[in-house]
């Protein structure tokens, strides 16, 4: 009875002393993922705590305590109470073994993935933010086209190229709302870059949560804000051709809620006739850790742009006049007026430290006016869309197992007309002028994915991923506007499409490693594509489907100092999508054949000086091509054996960056793109150009109250005249030569200042 009362006793006076322990989850700053394995050190540098597998520590007083792990920043924060704490790290890109991809199924660190992914950190972009492609096309194997600010086509390992004016055929996500539409074409130039943390660009179709598309996924990873920290950041920038941008940015965070808000307005009256641009857009995203289970994401945006049009020009007004408009959007004055709005909740649960589950609800609407020679365009879109995953980690085998199942239901409702522009009936300073209706459709277009992934750890050094996609794509179109008798209505089902893959990664050192894959994609037509010149459904056209086959390596070497990715590829492609242009504004969609995309791509990052004042960093990226038509018929015309239209067959980049204490910092990128085949039968190609931009700052220390960054930049330093965009297979009408060309801004320059306030 004695001994009874006394553990009785000892009991009970341990409960306060447990109850009184620190709690908290350490996770990656740019993307909430946990980060394991992190030291904890007190105010005598003491290691006293180490974060578990799920990122959780435990402490025993409050004090000052520092976060420290290779690989990532540390970090400094003040304990002084006993509720859950988040503590953020800063991730440094150089080091390929600590990368982790939100992009990838299991968030697995970069190294244990067997696929080839390209990730694009904040500080590639920090200062020059109002062109994305000045940014994307620093990554081999990707190629965007720049038409105008709202005229942009985006290809990944040659994939996507022959859409005329947009991006298809490749996912985007602005975290788990899709950006692509239930047609599978996607923008991403909207997003204001300033809201972004980083960019994941997974290459090829080796992402089955994310449909299996040919080309690949692009992940926009917003910028969630940072936990206890309190910044107000104001900017300016301006520069050639009237460019005016505005900044004005939000930081507010207590110990377990963290949201960012971004407020942007850039004008530019742009290099061409008819090319002035008004966008405005605000950005909110945040992070809630409600407890160790739960925890809340939630992502909205509204974007509201104005953008004139000034088209392709054709050969003899891109070497001569390159600042033209094309002659008939110059007299309607063409133009994009439309406002998008964004809204996505993510909920994360941990049922328990072996399983988790991740569900999403998203929404978008867009509203907008695009005023052509031809024909004014108003359309309205709305979509809806529901993502879940259930994560589990298992044992098979006796071996380490993860596996996820999960479903995305997406459907978007398009309502969409055309009317007469009466440009020509009034005076030239008039624009466009709507006329009667000519067409008034509704598309209901939706899709469902279902998919399955896992790893199953073989040995401590090699790792299987398997997974698999199954894709159902439907289209139904309401001819609004015509009787009965020539009503143009329909709907089409495509037949489900099974896309599976697997994937090996083997550690060949602690710093090295190899991958090889095997995978299956698809690209669904869009709707135009299936409508026939009289609006008719085509029920015959089919998917694109490809087999893609690659190996890679990753790994650092040199004393750490070079980082290389290297990744060989092969993907055979059938039933390739063609759009045959038979009218001013007319194509038809039709399969032509077979295509082969064969490829390499190197990437090496290497630190040339690396003290703890000054830092130079070299890195180099080089994309080589073999994209061909295997089998490809058009009408009359055989153009197998020909060079794929639309890509370029080598593309190199090299930039060096270089910063010190001092807060002076300077960077200069090289960009080599080589010639294009402008036309299936290879008869025209643009020239190869070579690009060089470069900028100089100055910033004082993040650990002060007021932060100033000040900065000056030069693109295209030796006026190259280039081509940022063709319209590839360009039809003449009546006398006119073929528009290939937008052509790409001459030498210009940005300047600007940030300012930001600490209250913390």
């Amino acid at each position: 009875m004695k001994n009874s009362i006394l553990y009785l006793f000892f009991f009970f006076m341990a409960l306060p002393t447990s109850a009184q322990k620190l709690t908290g989850k350490v996770i990656d700053a740019e993307n909430s993922i946990e980060i394991s394995d992190v030291y904890i050190l007190n105010s005598d540098n003491d290691i006293v705590s180490v974060s578990d597998e799920k990122g959780l520590f435990t402490l025993t007083k409050t004090g000052v305590y520092t976060f420290k792990k290779t690989g990532f920043s540390s970090a400094k924060m003040v304990i002084d109470n006993f509720n859950f704490h988040i503590v953020a790290l800063q991730s440094l890109p150089e080091n390929l073994n600590e990368i982790q991809i939100i992009g990838n199924n299991f968030k697995s660190k970069l190294n244990k993935i067997p696929a080839s992914i390209t990730v694009i950190s904040n500080a590639d972009f920090a200062n020059n933010t109002v062109n994305i492609a000045n940014v994307i096309n620093k990554a081999p194997g990707i190629f965007m086209f720049s038409g105008t600010q709202t005229t942009n086509r985006i290809t990944i390992r040659g994939i996507g190229s022959r859409n005329l004016y947009g991006t298809s055929k490749i996912k985007v996500y602005f975290d788990d709302i899709p950006l692509t539409n239930g047609s599978g074409e996607s923008s991403i130039e909207d997003i204001e870059m300033t809201a972004l943390g980083s960019i994941e660009i997974l290459k090829g179709p080796s992402s089955s949560i994310y449909g299996s598309g040919l080309g690949g996924t692009i992940q926009l990873i917003p910028d969630k804000g940072l936990f206890d920290k309190t910044t107000l950041k104001s900017g300016y920038t301006f520069g050639s051709f009237g460019l005016q941008k505005y900044l004005l940015q939000a930081n507010l965070g207590n110990q377990t809620n963290a949201a960012n808000l971004v407020y942007a307005n850039m004008k530019s009256d742009g290099y061409r006739d008819n090319n002035k641009t008004d966008k405005q857009s605000f950005t909110l995203a945040s992070n809630h850790f409600i407890n160790d289970k739960n925890n809340l994401t939630v992502i909205a945006s509204h974007i509201d742009v104005k953008s004139y049009i000034p088209s392709s020009i054709d050969e003899n007004n891109f070497k001569n006049n390159p600042e033209s408009a094309a002659a008939n959007w110059e007299r309607a004055k063409g133009f994009e007026d439309y406002k998008k709005s964004l809204l996505g909740v993510s909920w994360k649960h941990n049922y328990n430290s072996d399983v988790k589950q991740y569900t999403s609800i998203f929404s978008s609407f867009f509203d907008g006016v695009e005023a052509r020679p031809f024909s004014i365009l108003k359309d309205q879109t709305t979509a809806f869309g529901f993502r879940t995953k259930l994560e589990l980690n298992d044992q098979l085998f006796g071996k380490s197992f993860q596996w996820m199942v999960g479903g995305e239901l997406f459907n978007d409702v398009k309502k969409y007309k055309t009317l007469e522009n009466l440009y020509l009936e009034y005076p030239i300073e008039t624009g466009s002028v709507a006329g009667e209706t000519l067409s008034n459709f509704n598309e209901n277009r939706g899709y469902f994915n279902l998919f399955f992934d896992s790893n199953l750890q073989l040995s401590e050094k090699t790792q299987v991923n398997l997974g698999v996609n199954l894709n159902q794509t439907s289209f139904i179109l309401t001819d609004k506007f015509n009787s009965d008798a020539v009503d143009f209505s329909g709907k089409y089902h495509f037949k489900a499409i099974l896309s599976p893959k697997i994937g090996v990664t083997h550690q060949v050192d602690k710093n090295a490693m190899v991958y090889g894959t095997i995978s299956h994609g698809f690209s669904t037509p869009t709707l135009e594509e299936t409508l026939l010149p009289n609006n008719r459904l085509n029920t015959n056209i089919k998917p694109e489907k490809g087999w893609n086959f690659e190996i890679g390596s990753r790994g650092l070497v040199f004393n750490n100092k070079l980082t290389y990715d290297v990744a060989f590829y092969q993907m055979n492609v059938k039933d390739l999508l063609v759009a045959k242009r038979v009218g001013e504004d007319e194509y038809v969609g039709v399969n032509a054949g077979k295509t082969s995309y064969t490829g390499l791509e190197i990437t090496g990052n290497y630190f040339l000086i690396k003290t703890g004042i000054f830092n130079v960093k070299h890195s180099n990226n080089l994309s080589l091509n073999n994209f061909k038509f295997k089998e490809f018929t058009d009408f009359d015309n055989d153009y197998s054996g020909n060079k794929l239209t639309g890509v370029p067959n080598i593309t190199i980049n090299s930039s060096v960056n270089i910063e010190n204490t001092l807060g002076f910092y300077g960077k200069a990128d090289f960009n080599y793109v080589g010639k294009i085949p402008m036309r299936d039968d290879n008869s025209i190609f643009s020239k190869k150009y070579h690009l060089v931009n470069a900028a100089i700052g100055f910033k004082t220390s993040e650990e002060k109250k007021l932060l100033l960054n000040f900065f000056v930049g030069l693109n295209n330093i030796f006026n190259e005249k280039y081509a940022s965009m063709l319209l590839i297979n360009a039809t003449s009408f009546g006398t006119a030569k073929p528009r290939y060309y937008y052509p790409g801004e001459p030498v210009n320059y940005y300047a600007g200042v940030n300012l930001k306030y600490n209250f913390d």
